[in-house]
């Protein structure tokens, strides 16, 4: 992996600070549904992907799963790494969602960065914001949106990302991603496909009625 091409201070960075993440940095492969980083375990350090997909999800402590966002090609994940950012407390899990590669730069190699350099400080803190608007945006979802759009909106999301409109899912890792029962999806599918706007077999969902998913997913769509 090139790090230049996917830390946009790079060229910003002393030939030494580059030396210190070009020794420090490993890549590392997973596959699909491995653990990249399990919630308060430890400190994962700095994620970027260079290929697949992962999931960064937050566990009730029922054991109910809620996914804040995907990481895709070139994403950068900082909240696997709670100890390079003070008052941070944030315990997430992160997974493979597909055979992803990542390379990590320890969170020790991090932290020395960003305090020798005011513009690897000064990006930090925006990643930071950008997440927790992601986050907030989700808890205003969760809280005050109804579940018919958020499936809606969740089912063309997830139709975005496959580039297909049969999509490979159950209902129950529909739920863990929404933060709900498996049997609200069920429900609801079950609902949609009364109206035709999608079709339920066995382990998959397919769109049927985009428009139609749009309309119902207004308030749910970023």
């Amino acid at each position: 992996m090139v790090l230049g091409e996917y830390l946009p201070f790079w060229n910003k960075l002393t030939e030494r600070q580059r030396m210190l993440l070009k020794e420090n940095a490993r890549e590392v492969r997973f596959e699909k549904g491995m653990l990249v980083h399990g919630g308060a375990d430890g400190c994962s350090g700095l994620l970027l992907v260079s290929a697949g997909q992962l999931r960064v999800f937050m566990i009730s402590d029922e054991g109910r799963e809620l996914t804040l966002y995907r990481l895709l090609e070139r994403d950068i994940c900082l909240f696997s790494g709670p100890c390079m950012v003070k008052n941070i407390q944030f315990d997430v899990t992160v997974e493979a969602e597909q055979e992803s590669v990542v390379t990590v730069v320890p969170p020790e190699v991090y932290k020395r960065l960003m305090e020798q350099s005011a513009v690897v400080s000064n990006f930090t803190n925006e990643l930071m914001a950008s997440r927790f608007s992601d986050v907030m945006w989700l808890m205003d979802q969760v809280l005050n949106k109804k579940m018919d759009g958020r499936l809606a909106a969740f089912l063309l999301e997830e139709e975005r990302l496959t580039g297909s409109r049969e999509l490979s899912i159950t209902h129950e890792q529909i739920a863990h991603h929404l933060g709900t029962a498996r049997e609200v999806v069920t429900r609801l599918l079950r609902l949609f496909q009364t109206e035709h706007l999608v079709r339920i077999t066995r382990g998959s969902v397919e769109l049927l009625d985009e428009k139609g998913l749009e309309l119902l997913a207004e308030d749910s769509l970023r």
